[in-house]
């Protein structure tokens, strides 16, 4: 298996934990927490901030000393509702008690004490259509570029129909060579429906040094360090996923892949 590739430790409580160290970079943390009514989870974000993202179910959840009551009202995540969602800075803590069984993913990078403890969606995020064809796709931005809650958090939620890609035209943002490209690492947390389904994603250079095409299952993180990083939904199989990214500039851009260039000019 490909060592981008990350199958959950378990069904239930803490069932994945990418840290700067564990992927072999610098910025971007992922955490999920699985769990069932009248458990709770929660941590100190020391030097980090966090974006809590209730991806299904309810919370009841509190966070740099505030009640935030309870969060989430999307019990399927393709419902494709938007999220509830907390942003809190580095130097607080959190914890959620669920009020239902729940999912909730802990989005993470270094934090400055930028930006206050808030509230993210559901208003202000409305799920949005990019793409053409069967290049076609849905997006609920919860954190981009745009919104400016976050000191290097770049959070997106994608929905890519059945038959369709995602993350295409191939492209990459490996490089800190701002305006032209950014450095941004990146981690997919994939949910496919049936959850019995499967999706591709493949991670590649141009020079060929890193070519990584993986089978992904529901439940499944792929970690993106550098390189291209297309995914594929077959026919019969939604897929969603959760894109986490940052790096030194909290901006996104990027280079496309040569062999699919004309496509972009083509497609706008």
């Amino acid at each position: 298996m490909s060592h981008l590739l990350h199958r959950p430790f378990g069904t239930h409580g803490e069932v994945h934990r990418i840290t700067p160290e564990s992927a072999g970079w610098r910025y971007v943390g992922f955490a999920l927490h699985r769990l069932r009514a009248g458990e709770s989870a929660g941590a100190a974000t020391g030097d980090r901030e966090v974006v809590l993202v209730m991806v299904e179910g309810k919370a009841a959840i509190t966070g740099a000393g505030r009640d935030w009551g309870v969060l989430g009202d999307r019990m399927d995540v393709f419902e494709k509702t938007p999220p509830h969602c907390l942003y809190l800075p580095d130097g607080s803590a959190w914890q959620a008690t669920a009020e239902t069984d729940c999912v909730v993913a802990v989005c993470s990078a270094p934090g400055r004490g930028g930006h206050a403890a808030r509230r993210i969606g559901p208003e202000g995020i409305a799920l949005t259509e990019r793409g053409t064809g069967t290049n076609t796709r849905h997006i609920n931005n919860i954190a981009m570029e745009a919104e400016d809650y976050c000191d290097a958090l770049l959070v997106t939620e994608v929905f890519t129909p059945a038959g369709h890609w995602s993350s295409f035209p191939s492209h990459r943002h490996d490089e800190d060579d701002f305006p032209r490209v950014t450095y941004l690492e990146e981690t997919y947390y994939h949910r496919l429906n049936p959850a019995s389904g499967f999706g591709v994603q493949r991670v590649y250079t141009d020079d060929g040094s890193l070519d990584e095409t993986m089978a992904v299952q529901d439940g499944d993180v792929v970690c993106v360090p550098r390189g291209h990083h297309p995914c594929g939904a077959p026919h019969g199989f939604e897929m969603y996923y959760l894109n986490v990214m940052a790096g030194p500039l909290r901006k996104w851009r990027f280079l496309p892949a040569p062999e699919v260039e004309w496509i972009l000019e083509r497609d706008g």
